[in-house]
């Protein structure tokens, strides 16, 4: 007798709660050193532009992988190994960070980090999309990344403790202890989601299937000949999500220009707290609400918060409006970086899931780039605030670009 589904397909909690868990450790090994960066590359003499090109190569390779990585994941049978294989990358070159003498070194160390998670990126949001049905997919994707920010805040604080008494290289070594779980918990944890082939051409396509709302899963059949292609649809979010990306620089401007305005260099890891409180009572919520109302609505609201936070770091009239700005900064990531994501997924036909979300990363990624240096040579030729008020601009009309192409889409479908 055949098994059932239930016991031959992966428990879908489980793997939402493994890559959860995996999420946060791993965010807690990168948090702890990330916030420190910005005070570490100035003892070794390097400043904004240095930031800058360090952010945005890492960012950059960071974009390819996720390019490759979305194509080869639409065509392989086993994701969990890249899965793994880019979390324990990461976490061992993490911290290196400790021994480095110069700034090069740590452009080194990110293009590592950054290009595992790169690898590992959109093979693990596909394996999330298969073990929930579409109607959850905001909810699973914003669990996981209040976990993830979760592990932002643990990641300052520890940092915070050990800047006080030890100095900022031992935050380096200290990451290693989260980072190496991480790995343990994502080998031992996840399990591989099947795509079982179908002669069925109905199968498994995208809005063709009633039922697979119904299903602890979605069945994706995995035809590496199929002919199921990107819609216009998918387009029009990429452009609205480039534009805004185009303005969306490093965060550790956002620090830099806090440690401009009179915030000292120890309370770093302070401001990556108080804005992951936010990011992470927010993620799930905004997720789930996403999953009931428009994705794209939600995902503007986003963008507005962003340009009221960058427009108050441009202006930066006290360190109190700063604190609270970075406060609020959390409600920008916890209402776009989950529910883009399901957007996205939901935008495509199953197969081609992968191929989606890299164009999507790669895109954005590349966009950031270019923000990472727009950003830090507007700073360096016009002042601090000028990048600030244009990447506030580009953020709004990204947002209404969003709202009014999701109305013109709807206009199409309901002339056809």
């Amino acid at each position: 007798m055949p098994a059932s589904p239930a016991k031959r397909e992966p428990s879908a909690a489980r793997n939402i709660y493994a890559f959860g868990i995996t999420s946060f450790l791993n965010d807690t090994a990168t948090e702890m050193a990330y916030w420190v960066l910005p005070a570490f590359l100035a003892s070794l003499g390097a400043g904004p532009a240095q930031l800058g090109l360090i952010e945005g190569v890492a960012e950059s390779v960071a974009s390819f992988a996720k390019l490759f990585s979305g194509y080869f994941t639409d065509r392989i049978e086993r994701r969990k190994p890249i899965v793994v294989a880019g979390y324990a990358v990461a976490n061992a070159v993490k911290p290196l960070l400790a021994i480095a003498t110069a700034w090069w070194h740590i452009l080194l160390i990110r293009f590592s980090d950054r290009l595992a998670k790169g690898v590992r990126g959109a093979p693990r949001d596909v394996m999330v999309a298969e073990s929930v049905p579409k109607n959850r997919l905001g909810s699973a994707y914003g669990l996981i990344q209040s976990m993830d920010s979760a592990g932002a805040i643990a990641g300052p604080l520890a940092a915070l403790v050990l800047l006080a008494r030890f100095g900022i290289r031992s935050v380096f070594w200290a990451a290693a202890l989260p980072g190496a779980l991480c790995v343990l918990v994502a080998l031992i944890g996840i399990r591989e989601t099947k795509r079982p082939r179908s002669n069925d051409p109905s199968e498994g396509k995208s809005g063709t299937n009633d039922s697979a709302s119904d299903a602890p899963y979605t069945v994706v059949a995995s035809d590496p000949n199929s002919s199921a292609r990107l819609p216009a649809s998918f387009y029009v979010v990429l452009v609205a999500v480039t534009l805004f990306s185009l303005g969306n620089s490093s965060d550790m401007f956002l620090v830099l220009r806090a440690q401009n305005v009179g915030i000292r260099v120890a309370l770093a890891p302070l401001l990556g707290l108080v804005f992951n409180v936010t990011y992470t009572l927010a993620s799930w919520p905004a997720g789930w609400f996403s999953d009931r109302v428009s994705r794209r609505l939600v995902a503007s609201v986003g963008y507005v918060i962003f340009a009221a936070v960058y427009f108050i770091f441009g202006r930066a009239p006290s360190t109190l409006a700063i604190w609270i700005a970075m406060a609020v900064y959390g409600f920008y990531y916890a209402l776009t970086q989950p529910v883009l994501k399901a957007l996205v997924v939901e935008t495509v036909d199953d197969k081609v899931r992968g191929s989606a979300l890299g164009i999507y990363f790669f895109v954005t990624s590349v966009a950031t780039l270019a923000a990472s240096l727009i950003t830090g040579g507007l700073w360096k030729h016009y002042g601090a605030g000028i990048p600030f008020y244009f990447s506030a601009a580009l953020a709004l009309l990204a947002a209404g670009l969003l709202q009014g192409a999701g109305h013109v889409r709807e206009r199409i479908a309901d002339r056809s």
